[in-house]
């Protein structure tokens, strides 16, 4: 068995994921791939990894575990799926960095099963949009109490990645860029689930409903189904041509509006963002899902 670990991160997904895999979970389940409900093991995850302050779990503990995540005797995947996983979000810059606690969380998880194979799954999102959007998470709180005293420029999602493996060199890695996850959705299903190739999945859409005009929605699928693509690149293509002309803009528009923001802010943030993925791409035991 595997058991794979979606951790967000944060203003990347909105529980669009787990929605789409639990309202597949027959279809996956006949494939030996079991996807529990969030509510069966958010908490308990934390707290077990609490309890065993970085120690490897017994085989009781492991059996117990797994017998509260899941009524099945066996699987071949256990699909997991929190941004909290990670940090709360109030707790995502701290120490000038990204994530800090990040390397040792994963390390904690990885000893709740130490027997089993974990894949650890991640989304990263330019700076310049994702701290706005991590803002507006936390109301009450302000710029400077989200921040923590960083420096913007200086948060790194390579710098993220490349502790998690130090800490953890065997910990198997996919990551994407949230930009892409409209045009790479399908690839990005595939990848957390695992499942055969062919398979249909129910409202495998859901993240364009919420991005395109309910009318180009309809004309892609109609287009879609006249004339289906031969390859994933093609597939994508489509997508983004529809996209273009059907996109909704206060859906994928944002307001930069923060203390101390301009244009050499965004245009630095956004090179920074460009060079983390080059360097993330070239980790080794990494997978980088593109688009």
């Amino acid at each position: 068995m595997r058991i794979v670990y979606h951790l967000g991160a944060h203003c990347t997904d909105d529980e669009r994921l787990v929605r789409c895999l639990w309202k597949n979970r027959d279809t996956l389940g006949a494939q030996g791939i079991v996807v529990p409900a969030p509510t069966r093991y958010r908490t308990l995850l934390r707290d077990t990894a609490v309890t065993l302050k970085g120690r490897a779990a017994s085989r009781d503990t492991q059996a117990v575990v797994l017998d509260q995540i899941m009524d099945e005797e066996r699987a071949d995947r256990l699909i997991l799926s929190w941004e909290n996983f990670l940090s709360y979000p109030q707790w995502v810059i701290r120490s000038d960095r990204l994530y800090p606690a990040a390397a040792e969380r994963i390390r904690a998880f990885t000893q709740i099963f130490p027997e089993i194979e974990g894949e650890f799954h991640l989304a990263i999102r330019n700076l310049a949009s994702f701290l706005p959007a991590l803002l507006s998470r936390l109301p009450g709180k302000s710029y400077d109490d989200v921040m923590g005293g960083a420096e913007p420029r200086t948060l790194s999602w390579f710098r993220l990645i490349e502790e998690v493996r130090t800490l953890n060199p065997d910990a198997n890695l996919t990551i994407w860029c949230d930009e892409d996850t409209p045009l790479i959705w399908p690839e990005v299903l595939d990848a957390v689930s695992g499942h055969a190739p062919g398979t249909v999945l129910t409202d495998s859409d859901d993240l364009l409903t919420e991005i395109m005009s309910s009318e180009g929605l309809d004309r892609m699928r109609a287009y879609l189904k006249s004339n289906p693509p031969s390859s994933v690149m093609q597939r994508r293509r489509i997508v983004s041509a529809f996209l273009d002309k059907f996109a909704l803009p206060d859906q994928v528009d944002m307001e930069l509006d923060l203390p101390g923001w301009d244009d050499d802010m965004v245009a630095t943030l956004t090179a920074n963002y460009r060079d983390d993925i080059a360097r993330i791409r070239a980790t080794p035991g990494v997978t980088f899902l593109s688009a």
